[in-house]
């Protein structure tokens, strides 16, 4: 079948996309503009009309590009309209008249080019996060993957063991023969380093998760402190209630930020205290989980009565940040106690030393999202299988001491497939093409 699609965001434009692959789309061309194929890869001015009539739909740019040197590997083309809901619909209405023409799935193009072989998963993921960035930090990363360092890595670490395990082949369908004792050597020495190499990926913070999904705020405090008035003012917006009574906000409210560039998602949780109401006392376990699950919490109270205790200071840690609100309220300094915490002093209802909150804010993100490394993990897909290729490698180890080379192999063999699922390539002949190429077996 060849698919179509408006690829370019609905609603209202100047200039719309519709792109086509398949191997009818030199079909669509001639049939909408009743005119020979445009010159390949050159924008051309058609009209374009409806099917089996002469009624144009549109005039505008057609760019053809003939398979296999396209975006998804086979004949493609893409058709520069007005952006108006009624071209768009017209144009769609006649392509889909067309035989073997269906409306794309979501995703079908990019998934069309890592089937075709023109992308490996990794980058097809990338593009998918470009898409979908809304930070600049977002845009940086989903680029850096785009240019295929992280891909290059896996695949280098998955070319090494292959060469290991063809070694460990050879071993066991030739016990005869004697390999060269460097060989030998060199299987614990490879794979001790891959082993390593994979250890260090995977010691990062999570940074690139972090980045993509988003750095996790959870503003936790007892009721009344100004919580849902703090995620208000750092939205700009009325994101939750606010009410003088006391236990107002009973779920977990979260809003996606941009403080400087990071991606952010603060959440609003209910006031931390003793309950009777079955309602508040979830809402309460909730807050408590949510501050368990965050990367940076901000544990607001009130200057006027410092309730600071109990499970609110067992809160208090690296990843904590104490905000006195109401400071406008205060008539004395503040107990000494708080003032040995990581604190702020602020007054949402005044806007008093927000930016100081701020900067401690940005101050704990940076921290959070230093990495030395280009290669991050983006996805819990590829950590998994990193983590799964590492303990198959820790039994490839132990079996491989013990001599018991054919389980040793399928250690390595699955260790391989993992790394190999990551950049979306899996494929055992090349098993026997790594050991044909290494050992001149029956010359």
């Amino acid at each position: 079948m060849t698919i179509y699609a408006l690829s370019t965001g609905p609603g209202i434009s100047g200039v719309a996309i519709i792109r086509s692959s398949g191997e009818d789309t030199e079909k669509i061309i001639q049939i909408l503009t009743n005119k020979p194929l445009p010159i390949p890869r050159v924008a051309t001015l058609r009209k374009i009309n409806k099917i089996n009539t002469s009624e144009l739909i549109d005039e505008g740019i057609i760019l053809w590009f003939p398979g296999p040197e396209s975006y998804t590997g086979e004949d493609m083309a893409e058709f520069h309209i007005h952006g108006s809901k009624a071209v768009i619909d017209a144009l769609h209405l006649s392509i889909s008249q067309i035989e073997n023409c269906r409306l794309a799935e979501p995703g079908e193009f990019t998934k069309l080019a890592f089937q075709n072989g023109k992308i490996n998963l990794l980058k097809a993921e990338s593009i998918a996060d470009l898409i979908s960035a809304e930070t600049e930090i977002q845009r940086q990363q989903a680029v850096r993957i785009m240019n295929g360092k992280s891909a290059n890595k896996f695949n280098e670490l998955r070319e090494k063991l292959l060469k290991i395990l063809s070694n460990v082949e050879a071993k066991i369908d030739f016990p005869d023969e004697n390999l060269p004792e460097t060989i030998l050597k060199n299987i614990k020495k490879n794979t001790n380093e891959v082993y390593l190499d994979i250890k260090k990926i995977l010691d990062d913070q999570r940074v690139g998760e972090r980045i993509r999904d988003g750095f996790k705020i959870a503003i936790v405090g007892p009721a009344n402190a100004g919580k849902s008035s703090l995620l208000n003012h750092l939205s700009n917006r009325d994101v939750a209630i606010v009410s003088e009574i006391a236990g107002t906000t009973r779920d977990v409210i979260e809003t996606h930020l941009n403080i400087d560039g990071y991606p952010v998602i603060v959440s609003d949780t209910a006031g931390i205290r003793e309950s009777i109401d079955e309602i508040e006392k979830k809402g309460v376990k909730l807050a408590l989980d949510k501050a368990e699950d965050a990367d940076l919490k901000l544990i607001v109270i009130d200057a006027r009565s410092l309730d600071f205790k109990g499970v609110l200071r067992d809160l208090m840690d690296e990843s904590a940040i104490l905000v006195v609100n109401k400071s406008d309220l205060l008539n004395k300094d503040l107990n000494s106690k708080i003032k040995n915490f990581n604190h702020v002093l602020i007054s949402v209802k005044d806007n008093l030393n927000i930016d100081g909150l701020i900067l401690k804010i940005k101050n704990k993100l940076k921290k959070k999202f230093i990495t030395n490394d280009d290669i991050l993990i983006t996805r819990e897909r590829h950590r998994q299988h990193l983590e799964q290729s590492l303990t198959y490698l820790k039994n490839f180890e132990e079996k491989n001491q013990a001599e018991d080379f054919d389980k040793a192999a399928e250690d390595l063999r699955l260790a391989t497939r993992h790394l190999g699922m990551i950049v979306g390539k899996v494929d055992v002949e090349e098993i026997l093409g790594s050991i044909f190429s290494n050992f001149c077996i029956g010359k």
